[in-house]
């Protein structure tokens, strides 16, 4: 192509047209051509653009005016425009200075591409994390803004011939329906050549039998041949472009050996054809890619209903909000304006917009959308409500909190995409014996070729194409992501949110599952049952304040019941927290003379008898304690629930073999109640997290262990477990670590969880043996040369659609 390039008069730059330096500048190569260019920025957009195929740029543009000449293509200068700060908030999230981003991918077609898009995204200064998912097409990206801009990210992934996009939902959907219509009109051609192609074939099998004029053999093989090209040359475009990447990728796919195969046949029967001697089989040609094709269709199918799935939250987002103005007035404005702050309206019926506080005295919300769960929840003046949940009582008025990519559903979305372009070690192991199986299948097709050579020249070639057909490993390299994906897709439907694909292949081995109490057993709503004073120095209000204050700076689930306890001030200082203990400081007392201070802590009842070694609780079920060096001065009991599922769960557990252990910081007697109400028989109380990471650690010598918690101060062990599990609201998601989220607080959406890990896992391995099954059975038949092509072309493909509707079971 660059042979054709205008090229731009005697001593002017071949990139901007501005004068040659004296020394003659730089030089740029395009196609083994060389250019000279004024200067390295001319050399550096000149090779961008060979590099992102767009030397139209310079075949088509004006330069009759030198100086009015564009310097970049319009196709750079669009992705340019990603750069704006304002225009990425609709579609990326910044978390301590890191951009994320999700991008739709067009010209994808294996996993190949997948490796070869991440090892060069990753190759950019400023990359933090990049993750592809072949299945759903998209990419997750983490960057550091201030070193790398998101039009580069883009320009890099467009130098290895791929489209990149930041997601949405309608463009996803126009994208699909572009491809569709890519694979249906190939298909089109395909099909109807083959059942031209295979009349033909009749003729030329009985003419066989019946001794065939050669004249009219002839112009039969000619008119195959002419019905054939178009398939080879138009329908069979995927899988040249999949095998010419995978190449580039250093990761043969299953496109390779159908290149060969195709190109191998075709080659060989137009060879027959022009000397009018031999055998031809364009019907095989035809037939193989019009199965082939129909096997990349219903996998386009299935693609596109796990990319619908992912994108369904998004898309029931309402484009279109009621804001008040400063008169109280309500305007139309897209959602995308709206700020932190407005005061928005929200009708019956109608979806929220965006996360926010609620200013009407009292709403009937329904978060199905978030956490699977079908119903209504009562929500009162200043509650949270959140983007996706629908209003279902009267109008309500909301002050803005969060828009687009800082609402709860834009972080639930990030975490499904994140599941999705995460594997488990099950699927990166069929990955691996794919691309393997590729080499073998060709190094085993170029033995059978020799082999029959010597038993029978004449079938050599033609049982050497049935090796590579029928040996073909689509089934395999389907295996995998298909169930992954469709497992998800039922996961997220029950509102169970994964971080880590690896779940799926542990969690159903697990038999030991740790439980937290407070949170996690328990509701972890908290309410001030009893407090008893024992200081008569301290007035009582006085001590309230101290508590208040301090609690105030805690996040622990007992601390929220302490932070309304008076309206009194106390002044303290030198905050200092102890993990799992409590909190001490220094204490400004009112009562107390000028300048005179107090060491205090508020916390468990251990922290206090560091202090006082010898202090028994008044209250039996008491939690909180404060105390001086020189004397305790009350402790609180604050009261909790059990979830109302909680017993029955834990018992379908145990019924399962499944050891259930209670680790909790509270005291014995605390968590033997809970203990006996539940029927837990294993209780480890009084524990700090590193009494509970010691615990767990011993476990995991008898094989993987669980634990679930309320991620707030089980970081430690919930990071060793091998399955970490939290319960919580969804507005606490975007600060938990843990491999799952319940977002449906239910104790007994765990049980739920394991079945559908259960079935996938199952699922998975029966993909993954029919796979192998197939593709190692049909070897030594296809070599025995009891295969013709078109049969193993049929068998390859129908390895695939099984593979396919396998994992479709997950959907139902």
């Amino acid at each position: 192509m660059s042979a054709s390039l205008p090229q731009p008069p005697e001593g002017q730059c071949f990139h901007c047209l501005q004068p040659l330096p004296s020394d003659g500048g730089y030089s740029v190569t395009i196609d083994d051509h060389d250019y000279s260019v004024c200067c390295y920025g001319c050399q550096a957009v000149a090779e961008t653009i060979a590099q992102q195929n767009l030397l139209h740029f310079y075949q088509y543009r004006d330069t009759s005016n030198p100086l009015q000449v564009p310097l970049v293509p319009e196709e750079l200068q669009q992705l340019k425009a990603y750069d704006d700060n304002e225009l990425q908030k609709q579609f990326t999230r910044e978390t301590d200075g890191i951009r994320t981003i999700s991008l739709s991918l067009e010209g994808m077609t294996c996993s190949a591409c997948a490796w070869l898009i991440e090892q060069h995204v990753k190759r950019l200064k400023g990359v933090q994390r990049v993750q592809v998912n072949a299945t759903t097409e998209r990419v997750q990206i983490a960057w550091r803004n201030e070193q790398l801009q998101l039009s580069q990210i883009l320009q890099a992934i467009a130098e290895l011939g791929y489209r990149a996009l930041p997601f949405q939902s309608a463009t996803q959907e126009q994208a699909f329906k572009k491809r569709r219509r890519y694979f249906v009109t190939r298909l089109g051609v395909a099909g109807i050549a083959t059942m031209q192609v295979m009349m033909l074939a009749i003729g030329l099998y009985f003419g066989v039998v019946s001794d065939l004029d050669p004249q009219l053999r002839q112009f039969m093989w000619w008119i195959s041949l002419f019905m054939a090209t178009p398939v080879l040359l138009y329908s069979a475009q995927p899988f040249y472009i999949g095998a010419i990447r995978s190449i580039q990728a250093g990761q043969p796919n299953m496109d390779v050996p159908v290149t060969v195969a195709l190109l191998s046949a075709y080659g060989a029967s137009a060879y027959a054809t022009f000397i009018n001697e031999g055998e031809v089989y364009f019907e095989s040609v035809a037939m193989f890619t019009f199965f082939l094709l129909v096997g990349r269709y219903f996998e386009l199918l299935a693609r596109q209903k796990a990319i619908s799935a992912s994108a369904n939250l998004v898309k029931l987002l309402p484009a279109i909000a009621q804001r008040e103005d400063s008169s109280a007035r309500l305007t139309s404005v897209p959602v995308s304006q709206l700020q932190i702050g407005d005061i928005i309206q929200v009708l019956p019926g109608a979806t929220i917009p965006a996360d926010g506080e609620l200013l009407t005295q009292q709403a009937g919300v329904n978060e199905s959308l978030l956490t699977g769960e079908s119903r209504l929840i009562t929500k009162r003046e200043s509650d949270p409500v959140l983007a996706g949940s629908i209003n279902k009582t009267q109008p309500i008025r909301i002050k803005v909190t969060a828009t687009q990519q800082q609402t709860v559903l834009a972080s639930i979305i990030e975490l499904q995409d994140l599941a999705l372009s995460r594997k488990p070690k099950l699927a990166r192991v069929a990955e691996r014996m794919a691309s393997k199986f590729v080499v073998r299948i060709l190094m085993l097709a170029a033995a059978t070729f020799l082999i029959w050579t010597v038993i029978d020249p004449a079938q050599a070639f033609w049982v050497t194409l049935s090796v590579l057909v029928a040996t073909c490993p689509c089934a395999l390299a389907l295996a995998a992501p298909t169930a992954v994906t469709g497992a998800i897709h039922k996961l997220n439907k029950s509102g169970i949110l994964l971080r880590n694909a690896d779940v799926l292949q542990v969690l159903p081995d697990v038999k030991t599952i740790f439980v937290d109490k407070t949170g996690t057993l328990t509701t972890g709503e908290f309410s001030l049952q009893a407090t008893h004073f024992h200081s008569s120095e301290h007035q009582p209000e006085a001590i309230k304040a101290l508590v208040q204050s301090l609690e105030l700076t805690s996040e622990h689930p007992l601390a929220a019941p302490l932070q309304q306890l008076t309206d009194q001030q106390a002044k303290v200082s030198a905050v200092h927290h102890e993990s799992g203990l409590g909190i001490e400081a220094t204490w400004h007392p009112h009562s107390a003379a000028t300048n005179t201070t107090t060491p205090i802590r508020v916390g468990s009842l251990r922290y206090i008898q560091h202090w006082h070694p010898t202090f028994t609780p008044a209250l039996d079920l008491a939690q909180v304690f404060v105390a001086t060096p020189t004397a305790v001065l009350a402790e609180f009991y604050v009261g909790d629930k059990l979830r109302d599922d909680t017993k029955t769960a834990v018992q379908a557990l145990q019924q399962a073999d499944i050891r259930v252990v209670m680790l909790t910081g509270d005291r014995a007697n605390l968590a033997a109640q809970v203990a006996e109400q539940l029927g837990i028989q294993h209780v480890f109380a009084d524990c700090l997290p590193a009494d509970k990471l010691a615990h767990l650690t011993k476990a995991q010598q008898d094989g993987p262990v669980a634990m679930i918690g309320d991620g707030l101060n089980d970081g430690p062990v919930l990071a060793q477990a091998d399955v970490s599990i939290t319960f919580g609201h969804a507005a606490d998601l975007a600060r938990t670590a843990s491999d799952v989220v319940l977002l449906r607080n239910q104790f007994s959406a765990l049980l739920e969880f394991r079945t559908i890990t259960q079935k996938a896992r199952a699922i998975l391995r029966q993909n993954i043996l029919w796979a192998l099954i197939y593709n190692v059975g049909i070897l030594p038949v296809a070599m025995a040369g009891f295969v013709t092509p078109y049969i193993a072309a049929i068998g390859m493909s129908a390895s695939s659609l099984i593979v396919l509707l396998n994992s479709l079971r997950l959907y139902r």
